[in-house]
C-alpha cells in the first residue's frame, strides 16, 4: 500500500531521472535535482520578466490532508542568485497525475545576479517536505451541499 512517495513524471520515464532522497538521517527535506539542462536569464537583463520554470521530471504522492512544500536550496541565493518566485512552492495531493501535466513538479525561479545561471542536469535545485495540514470548522470546499471542483490543470491551476 503506498502512502506518500514520488514517482517520474510520465515524459521523462526515458530521461535517467532521480527521485529525490534526503541527504541526511535527519534531513527534512528531500533534494530534488534538475530533470536536463536550464538556463535562468538575469532578470536585470531579460526582457521577459517571469520566473524559469526548472523541471524536475518527478511527481509525488501523499494522502489528501497532506501537502509537500517546495524550499529553495539555502545555498542558492547567495552562491547563484537564484529565488523562488512564490517563495515556497505548495504542491497539493490532487495535482498528482493531473491531465494537463501528470503532476510534473517544477520550481519557479527568479534569477537576481547580472548574468545568466545554467543548471545542469542532475544539478541539485531545491528540497521538498511533507506536511499534514489542518481545516477550519465547516471548510467550505467541504461543506454539505458544496459544489466539488476537481482539479483540472498543472502548475498555477487554481488561480483565475
Amino acid at each position: 500500500m503506498k502512502t506518500r512517495g514520488f514517482e517520474i513524471a510520465k515524459e521523462f520515464e526515458q530521461a535517467n531521472i532521480n527521485l529525490p532522497q534526503r541527504s541526511t538521517a535527519h534531513s527534512a527535506g528531500y533534494d530534488f535535482e534538475c530533470a536536463e539542462d536550464v538556463e535562468i536569464p538575469s532578470i536585470w537583463q531579460s526582457e521577459n520578466k517571469k520566473p524559469t520554470l526548472v523541471k524536475t521530471g518527478v511527481k509525488a504522492y501523499m494522502p489528501n490532508d497532506e501537502a509537500l512544500f517546495l524550499y529553495n536550496r539555502s545555498g542558492n541565493p547567495g552562491k547563484k542568485g537564484l529565488v523562488l518566485a512564490n517563495s515556497v512552492g505548495v504542491v497539493d495531493s490532487d495535482y498528482y497525475g493531473n491531465p494537463d501535466n501528470d503532476g510534473h513538479i517544477m520550481f519557479a525561479f527568479y534569477n537576481f545576479f547580472p548574468e545568466t545561471v545554467v543548471l545542469k542536469k542532475g544539478e541539485r535545485v531545491g528540497q521538498g517536505i511533507f506536511q499534514k495540514f489542518l481545516k477550519v470548522d465547516n471548510d467550505a470546499a467541504e461543506a454539505h451541499g458544496a459544489v466539488q471542483k476537481a482539479r483540472e490543470g498543472g502548475f498555477g491551476s487554481t488561480s483565475s
